[in-house]
């Protein structure tokens, strides 16, 4: 007898169409592997960490994804080439300058449109759980309410996380504080967000954090975090990675 394939419960909500994939970072805490490649191109589980990232957008129903490049850009185009069918790449040239999470952003914008965005680090390796966490995340944002949205894990379940938590929360998800000096706060940032691309305004030119757009959204009462229901990976340096992978392939 055949053995059906459970389906997994679709949350509802509208995916974004586009993606903001943020690939231009130096890598520097992953040397010596960043000496000879980006860091979206170092491997874990025999697959490049911005493969995993594009394979999850493509699995949500995201369409177009943005890419920025910077460090290696050239190795990392022609990876990008590569890709299997089913979601458009196009590529926000980062070479002349480096810009930050924010900074890219705001070089990217005129490829972004108007409706809201999926942001992803491309270092980013996680498992969903039993739903989409990109169509959870869809499913939860409001633009009326929200002008982000951060998945978030918790920090006794950030793996290889060896930094303090983030956010806090309250008990409808509203970020209410960011980590300080003496308070620990209890969740992390997956690097996984959805954002109203009209927060990326009145930006200073050249390099910046993204943590600008989102301390206007704090202080607004518009920004909130929605909690990961599955694995996240901070595959942040060489070590990180044999023990995710010890992780991935105990199950």
């Amino acid at each position: 007898m055949s053995r059906q394939r459970a389906i997994r419960p679709d949350p509802g909500g509208t995916v974004p169409h586009t993606a903001m994939v943020m690939a231009a970072g130096l890598g520097k805490r992953m040397r010596p592997l960043t000496a000879t490649r980006p860091k979206p191109l170092v491997e874990v589980a025999g697959k490049a960490l911005i493969d995993h990232v594009l394979d999850r957008l493509r699995a949500a129903g995201v369409k177009r994804a943005v890419v920025n490049v910077h460090y290696l850009a050239d190795a990392l185009e022609a990876h990008l080439a590569r890709q299997p069918p089913g979601l458009e790449i196009v590529i926000s040239d980062e070479r002349a300058r480096l810009l930050e999470t924010g900074g890219g952003l705001v070089h990217a914008r005129a490829l972004l449109g108007d409706d809201p965005i999926v942001v992803v680090n491309s270092d980013n390796l996680w498992i969903d759980g039993p739903v989409d966490a990109i169509r959870l995340l869809a499913a939860r944002f409001d633009p009326a309410a929200m002008d982000a949205l951060l998945l978030m894990v918790p920090l006794s379940r950030a793996h290889n996380h060896r930094a303090h938590g983030d956010f806090h929360l309250d008990a409808q998800g509203r970020i209410t504080g960011r980590q300080r000096r003496g308070r620990l706060a209890p969740f992390v940032y997956t690097g996984v967000q959805i954002i109203d691309p009209a927060i990326i305004a009145d930006a200073p030119e050249g390099p910046f954090s993204t943590n600008l757009f989102w301390n206007r959204a704090i202080a607004a009462g518009r920004a909130y975090g929605q909690v990961h229901q599955g694995l996240w990976f901070d595959v942040g340096s060489p070590a990180a990675i044999p023990a995710t992978e010890a992780m991935l392939a105990d199950g």
